[in-house]
């Protein structure tokens, strides 16, 4: 691939997405080219790009987007924000709802379901009777593969020996052939949808907790601050945004308090 055909699917990445590609990484996407373009049945990943500057909007550049798109992930990713998460914040959470007795979880970017799944089992093993609220976990993300494999909720061994006790696989997991299936009564209980963060979200209700974690690092300045601002938007007073551990919500949007659970720091929506 050329210079100028690198470059111009790193401006489509941009503008789909909002992903950052640097030129260092160009040989990230000739890589992913190579093999899209073989899986396509397509000459060269010449073609590829031939495709995207015809129909930027179209199936190919679909594909485009889920082989460029990085999708890493792991159960209970980092450990400490599901500390902090079962310790301080749903508690809080649940003094706060008792009244209404409803609960809104949104899990942004969430790849292949490993984050959705770990807030679950966080939540059966720690604070179970917010199962029996009126509890809302939506999880979403911009590529069709990894959405289709975090409905299926099936796991290879590789994939469930990073995060996972053996105690947890054996009680939310079952074995089938090579793979590993959640528990179908919880995977039930998440709603998967295709959102993009940089276009129009669909119509959503607030919530109280959301989880955009480890996205924001490949955004530039102003997609950050607009991200951000409209997930504010949509956290109801008192409520929690939980970011990845290198990023941070300061000089980029007002509105949040900073809350630190000791290796944890969220951000708290300010009471209205």
């Amino acid at each position: 691939m050329n210079s100028a055909d690198c470059e111009h699917v790193r401006a489509f990445m941009h503008e789909r997405t909002g992903v950052v590609l640097e030129p260092a990484k160009d040989y990230l996407i000739e890589a992913r080219f190579q093999t899209l373009a073989h899986r396509e049945k397509l000459a060269s990943p010449d073609a590829l790009v031939a495709g995207l500057r015809t129909d930027p909007e179209g199936d190919l550049a679909r594909k485009v987007i889920d082989a460029l798109l990085l999708g890493e992930t792991s159960f209970f990713r980092d450990g400490h924000p599901f500390e902090a998460l079962h310790r301080e914040i749903l508690p809080e959470l649940r003094t706060a709802r008792l009244a209404d007795r409803k609960l809104r979880v949104w899990c942004g970017a969430s790849s292949s379901g490993q984050e959705p799944f770990s807030v679950l089992m966080t939540l059966a093993e720690h604070c179970p009777e917010l199962l029996q609220w009126d509890l809302e976990l939506l999880s979403t993300d911009l590529c069709l593969d990894a959405l289709e494999r975090a409905r299926a909720g099936r796991f290879t061994q590789l994939e469930v020996n990073r995060g996972l006790s053996p105690e947890l696989l054996l009680k939310y997991f079952t074995r089938d052939t090579a793979e590993w299936e959640f528990r179908a009564d919880l995977r039930q209980r998440v709603d998967f949808r295709e959102v993009n963060l940089v276009r129009e979200w669909p119509g959503m209700e607030p919530f109280d907790l959301i989880l955009l974690r480890n996205v924001l690092s490949y955004f530039d300045v102003e997609t950050k601050q607009s991200v951000l601002a409209r997930a504010r938007e949509l956290l109801r007073p008192g409520g929690f945004l939980v970011l990845g551990a290198a990023e941070k919500v300061a000089n980029l949007v007002e509105g949040f308090e900073t809350v630190v659970f000791d290796k944890t720091t969220c951000y708290r929506r300010w009471l209205d």
